[in-house]
């Protein structure tokens, strides 16, 4: 932890142990709030009751809170947060084990309100034409939250776009803003299918289980691991697998978020299934959250790699009101069907 973490973590702490006192009151000693360590922001415990202030993506922090509450044994959570306690409080109603959440208001401490689903954006006509230049470019369309993209196993690399000031419609070629404007800066001439399907390419070389590690097949890993049952859906117990919108939208492309599927099972019923990879804290939640916005009433599966999936999140599973299950997905092997971009 370097000095400037060391001193944000200390200001974070006393911050929350001010909030916490005045809202409990003068008649709570200090001495009564045992501060702890919390890599998203600041804890205290008061006797069984954990208090925690998520400061680091709270829109992604009801999970670590749960975890480390879970760990520390305690009997109820309180989240704070300064923004997205709408979402949070959305979350927190999955699950039986007591949460609250607040929105820290000034030093003021009042109860969120879960914020509803939105409905997803549509897509523009004009960014919808774009999709048989994106097949034929090689890419495979998707259309998640209004936005018209291309993607290689998974990995966004051309976005169709409106330019803020000409209104010029376009596809760019790229992974991500930064890299969408240097292409054209580099190759602004090149006709597009052409662009895009050198891009493709050189992507689907990288984006494959056997391929040396290299950023290509690092980026999206959970879009990956989709891209791949899509292929081969009996992973999941499925006969075919779609993808379908997350509850909320991805803010970056280099983001790790977690992703969502429908699946359809050999009987004909339909199934949730969510995407992650690494030890991700807040799966939990955002697979919660996922299935109440595309279909409450569906089964819900959480899919990742077998080795990734902790006892700590098998636990804030078992804390959900409705069941949901872990499948631990056997890594590639030569036999997968991952190096198709289809």
């Amino acid at each position: 932890m370097s000095l400037d973490d060391s001193r944000k973590g200390q200001l974070l702490s006393l911050k929350l142990r001010v909030l916490v006192r005045e809202h409990l009151g003068d008649a709570v000693p200090e001495s009564d709030l045992e501060p702890l360590s919390f890599s998203r922001g600041a804890a205290v415990k008061h006797g069984t009751v954990v208090w925690v202030l998520v400061s680091d993506n709270p829109q992604r922090g009801l999970g670590p809170a749960l975890l480390w509450t879970l760990k520390e044994g305690a009997t109820a959570l309180n989240v704070l947060a300064e923004e997205n306690t709408g979402v949070l409080a959305r979350q927190a109603e999955h699950f039986s084990f007591p949460i609250t959440v607040w929105q820290v208001n000034d030093r003021v401490l009042i109860p969120a309100i879960a914020l509803p689903h939105v409905e997803a954006a549509q897509a523009l006509p004009e960014h919808l034409e774009f999709i048989d230049l994106i097949a034929s470019g090689g890419a495979v369309p998707r259309v998640e939250h209004g936005i018209v993209t291309g993607e290689v196993l998974g990995l966004e690399v051309c976005r169709a776009v409106t330019d803020a000031y000409t209104g010029e419609v376009r596809l760019e070629v790229g992974m991500g803003a930064h890299d969408r404007e240097a292409f054209v800066l580099l190759h602004g001439n090149k006709p597009q299918q052409e662009a895009l399907s050198g891009v493709v390419a050189s992507v689907a070389k990288q984006r494959r289980h056997d391929a040396e590690p290299h950023p290509f097949n690092r980026l999206a890993p959970e879009r990956m691991l989709r891209a791949r049952v899509m292929n081969e859906p009996e992973l999941v117990g499925a006969v075919s697998l779609e993808p379908c919108d997350p509850p909320f939208a991805r803010s970056n492309v280099l983001d790790v978020v977690p992703c969502v599927g429908k699946a359809q099972g050999a009987d004909g019923k339909q199934f949730i299934v969510v995407f992650t990879t690494g030890a991700d804290p807040d799966i939990v939640p955002f697979a919660l959250d996922a299935r109440s916005y595309v279909d409450p009433n569906a089964e819900l599966v959480i899919a990742m790699p077998d080795t990734h999936i902790t006892r700590t999140n098998r636990l804030a599973l078992e804390k959900a009101t409705k069941p949901a299950r872990f499948l631990g997905i056997p890594a590639a092997t030569k036999n997968s069907q991952l190096a198709s971009p289809s």
